[in-house]
């Protein structure tokens, strides 16, 4: 009798053992590779046709040559650009650092141009100490494009004192438009415009 009830217990286990792996779900076979389709061929042409139009849209959006000219006149006029000085000092005022900042972008962005600074003063003050105060002022000029990146070698200073004014009067209006720094760009061909 045990043999018997062992042997139906045997036959039970079997039999559940039967029904589970008839209830056990079989898993999906994996997707095979991706394999070119038209949709992909597709994908890939709006891809390059996209890269040509920003291409194209790049190629528009450089400068005309009379924008060109326009840019090129600019930067020479800034380069150019006299700073003012206030009666007897040769610290940089708050307008003139704004017109170096701007000198000084295009200096670096063109390492082929040197620029020569002319120190002036108003004519009050003897001829020696107007000369020693230009000459202060250029070099102060100087200092300040080097530390925003022109190199030495690139600025050159000089000083007229009072000889040759700007303006001849003799008020404080003429008087400030003398106390300046001039420019003088040297090898200032075709200028490469800054980046922003």
């Amino acid at each position: 009798m045990i043999h018997r009830h062992a042997a139906l217990s045997l036959a039970i286990l079997l039999a559940a053992g039967g029904l589970n792996a008839c209830r056990r779900k079989m898993e999906p076979a994996p997707a095979p590779a991706s394999v070119p389709t038209s949709d992909n061929s597709a994908q890939l042409a709006a891809a390059a046709a996209q890269r040509r139009a920003d291409s194209l849209a790049a190629a528009r959006s450089a400068l005309s040559p009379a924008d060109a000219q326009r840019v090129q006149a600019e930067m020479a006029q800034t380069l150019a650009q006299r700073i003012y000085f206030d009666y007897d000092k040769d610290q940089l005022r708050d307008d003139a650092r704004a017109s170096l900042d701007d000198k000084a972008a295009i200096l670096v962005a063109n390492s082929g141009v040197a620029l020569v600074i002319t120190g002036h003063t108003d004519e009050r003050g003897t001829a020696e100490y107007n000369l020693a105060l230009g000459q202060r002022r250029s070099a102060q000029v100087k200092r300040y494009l080097e530390s925003k990146g022109v190199a030495e070698s690139r600025l050159s200073t000089q000083s007229l004192g009072d000889s040759q004014p700007a303006s001849q009067g003799t008020d404080e209006p003429a008087y400030q438009q003398n106390r300046r720094a001039e420019f003088e760009a040297r090898n200032a061909g075709a200028l490469v415009r800054p980046r922003s």
